[in-house]
């Protein structure tokens, strides 16, 4: 019995630690950036009807199409192309990956007017903006969103094969009302690389920069414990594309929660006046209070659109760094 004792106590004291060691600086966000995600696959986000009937019952809206005939599919073009090349009998072989496990059927294609189609409505590339948080200057990891990316009809996490960040001009804000959240709309310039895009989370998305950004200043990283009720700062991009701050108030702080870790009010007038409250597209803007980075602005209310959650920045950096 003891010898037993003995040995399970080694094998617990010999268990190698995963120790996240995340900057106590970091290089402050705020600015907007263009995100695109090149899809695992071909993404299945509705059906239609051809010739009166719906076709291929057997898939299911989230399913991707990960390969036609044996070939790997990466975007709607191949996908069209793949089918054109590999139809037989009007069908084709595709590889289906659904709730992490693949399988083989049969893509059933249906003659309308001399053009055959599959009365699936699929999706490739994902794009979109959002608000960088931080950028850790030991690392080159930047962190931005504070939130994952779902598919919009789907509401499915988005798997991340290939993706980019990207520097973006600032357009117009479509204002928020109570009951209808608004949005900032920017334009991405795709010549202009900020970064990789490597992980999609619940925390938010995370790559590796390689734009230029050693002249910019460094600033303390807060923890929860750091952080009280009261005043404090987002920092977002207006529509003179800079970097303002704007003052909330901290109204709950949840040590508990994920991602809901602050509960905030909007109270500066100039971003009231431009935004109406929070928008989409605002959604990692940095939060900072007492010269600490303390989180990132994740959710708006939407019945009270002036109001929204905070996730902690310690949450963050520890996601980015695994």
């Amino acid at each position: 019995m003891k010898k037993k004792m003995m040995i399970f106590i080694c094998l617990i004291f010999f268990m190698p630690l995963i120790v996240l060691a995340y900057s106590k600086e970091v290089i402050l966000g705020g600015e907007t950036l263009g995100i695109e995600i090149k899809n695992d696959g071909v993404l299945i986000v509705g059906f239609y009807k051809v010739n009166g009937n719906y076709i291929n019952q057997q898939l299911k809206i989230g399913d991707k199409i990960k390969e036609i005939a044996g070939k790997k599919v990466n975007d709607v073009n191949q996908m069209v192309e793949l089918i054109d090349k590999n139809m037989k009998d009007s069908k084709v072989i595709v590889l289906i990956s659904r709730d992490n496990k693949e399988f083989e059927t049969k893509l059933e294609l249906s003659n309308f007017n001399g053009t055959y189609r599959t009365g699936l409505y699929v999706k490739g590339d994902i794009t979109g903006i959002g608000t960088l948080t931080y950028i850790d200057p030991q690392t080159n990891i930047y962190g931005a969103l504070g939130h994952v990316i779902n598919e919009s009809k789907t509401n499915r996490k988005i798997e991340v094969k290939e993706g980019f960040t990207y520097k973006s001009k600032v357009t117009s804000f479509i204002r928020s009302s109570d009951g209808n959240p608004g949005s900032k709309n920017a334009d991405i310039n795709y010549k202009n690389l900020f970064g990789t895009l490597e992980k999609n989370t619940n925390y938010g998305i995370f790559g590796k920069v390689t734009a230029d950004y050693e002249k910019r200043s460094k600033i303390d990283v807060g923890s929860i414990d750091d952080v009280s009720l009261g005043e404090a700062y987002v920092y977002t991009t207006n529509l003179a594309n800079e970097v303002a701050k704007y003052k909330i108030n901290i109204l709950n702080i949840n040590k508990k929660s994920n991602d809901k870790n602050y509960y905030f009010e909007v109270v500066d007038d100039e971003l009231l006046k431009m935004s109406g409250g929070i928008v989409q597209g605002m959604s990692g803007s940095p939060i900072i209070q007492n010269n600490k980075i303390i989180g990132a602005v994740t959710r708006v209310l939407i019945d009270d659109v002036k109001k929204g959650y905070g996730i902690n920045i310690v949450t963050m950096l520890e996601e980015g760094e695994r």
